[in-house]
């Protein structure tokens, strides 16, 4: 599991929560202790601390719920406390329901209050601390760019956009005239002519963002800072693994044929299909009451069947017809196939509900036992929009190699959008998650689209 959470969250993310975590596990237990005494603190122990696991869990879980522990942006810290009191308050009312449904996890009045006036205390000191120091990128990784062309700012955007990026820019090598290096750092000319910056330790990465490779690559110098502990590393993986996607622009058939992953074992192929298949099957008995309760409201609104069946683009290119509960006007695509759009005329007022709540999606399920798609991958797209995205995007169809899902990577991370631009956006995620397909990663997009429908993101 920690290599799971290492792989698709950073390291400084996860340190975060987990030290916040262990702050208000030992808070609670300070104030258990406090008013028990040390000889009832000893004897009831195991009940104390697993009432103080139950409180960590449910704050932690609503922090997560809350964006609170997206740190891509600091924010205003008088907004940020507000919000945190207000995700506490809701944190009250989810005990408050537990302790319903399980007495024996009651935790007394004074107790309860006094660990919540605390823990609220000091995770906002905490909290305070912290963004201090992602604001002034004190523990950052001073890196330094080869390049000044257009990749080596896509590069330099991923870093200084995100402030808990783990690195910060402390030179530039290429043209000094460039516009790059706008916050200032010093752009030499050559490579060597970071030695001093290397022996020191100023610099401790070098990312090579060279629009062109051909004959300029410094590879004695680079050598030998590699002989002197420095990490070289190719800007491609670098922002690979920074951003969480494959910046498509720069993929070419070499890098597609030499770079790690695009290969799916037989085990994790297995394991997927099982999961899809449990996954579904219990989803679909769960949900019945709503499928019942849709099907009537969408029959009564408008005439026509209550599901909508639609060609989608599968594994290998394979056409299925993908099932949804119908959300539009049954004339809707009359004068022929269009994008969606925001505020689309032909959604119905039940339809405009159900895709706010994803609760159309929910016919999927049919479509995943029958094997045309997964619970996680690439959002299978119509037949007539795949050839005209194919012949403006390369490397478009790439998106075909596994099974379209319910869910994706790129769903999670990127807005919605209806358009070639989108479709060239979300290519760069679903290219990333392709390469790095496993059942870790399908359980983290699971676990983030959990958020992303309860909190109705990106629906339209």
């Amino acid at each position: 599991m920690p290599y799971i959470l290492q792989k698709y969250y950073p390291w400084r993310n996860i340190l975060f929560v987990l030290s916040e975590g262990a702050l208000i596990f030992l808070i609670i237990n300070a104030v258990f202790l406090s008013w028990a005494g040390a000889a009832e603190y000893r004897e009831f122990i195991g009940v104390y601390v697993f009432r103080a696991l139950v409180v960590t869990f449910v704050f932690q879980l609503c922090f997560y719920f809350f964006d609170l522990y997206d740190h891509t942006i600091i924010p205003r810290f008088p907004d940020h406390m507000l919000k945190v009191l207000q995700t506490f308050g809701l944190g009250c009312i989810v005990l408050a329901f537990i302790y319903y449904l399980f007495p024996a996890l009651i935790i007394s009045t004074r107790v309860f209050w006094t660990g919540l006036f605390a823990v609220g205390l000091v995770i906002l000191i905490w909290r305070f601390t912290y963004f201090r120091l992602l604001e002034h990128r004190i523990f950052d990784q001073p890196v330094a760019l080869v390049g000044t062309g257009r990749f080596a700012s896509q590069v330099a955007s991923a870093i200084e956009g995100k402030k808990d990026s783990g690195h910060r820019i402390v030179a530039f090598v290429g043209n000094p005239q460039s516009p790059v290096a706008s916050g200032g750092q010093p752009v030499y000319q050559e490579v060597k002519e970071l030695y001093p910056l290397c022996a020191n330790r100023d610099v401790e990465k070098i990312v090579l963002a060279l629009d062109e490779r051909r004959g300029t690559m410094p590879m004695g110098d680079l050598i030998q800072y590699k002989f002197m502990g420095i990490e070289i590393l190719d800007a491609m993986g670098f922002y690979e693994k920074l951003t969480g996607k494959i910046m498509v622009e720069r993929v070419n058939p070499s890098w597609l044929l030499f770079s790690e992953g695009f290969y799916v074992g037989r085990l994790t192929r297995t394991l997927k299909r099982l999961m899809d298949i449990f996954a579904a099957a219990g989803l679909l008995v769960v949900s019945s009451p709503v499928f019942l309760l849709t099907a009537l409201a969408v029959k009564f609104e408008s005439p026509g069947g209550a599901f909508y069946r639609q060609e989608r683009v599968g594994q290998n290119g394979r056409v299925f017809n993908i099932v949804k509960f119908r959300s539009m006007y049954n004339d809707a695509e009359k004068d022929g196939p269009v994008w969606a759009s925001a505020g689309d005329s032909r959604v119905t007022r039940v339809g405009g509900f159900i895709r706010k709540t994803r609760i159309d999606e929910l016919p999927q399920l049919i479509n995943v036992i029958r094997g045309d798609m997964s619970f996680v991958g690439p959002r299978p797209e119509r037949p007539v929009f795949v050839s005209e995205l194919a012949e403006k995007i390369p490397f478009y169809t790439i998106r075909q190699v596994v099974k379209p899902g319910i869910t994706g990577w790129a769903q999670i991370c990127y807005p919605y959008g209806a358009s070639a631009e989108d479709a060239l956006r979300k290519l760069e995620y679903d290219l990333y998650y392709i390469k790095n397909l496993s059942i870790g990663m399908d359980l983290a997009t699971i676990f983030q689209t959990v958020k992303v429908v309860l909190f109705q993101k990106g629906a339209r």
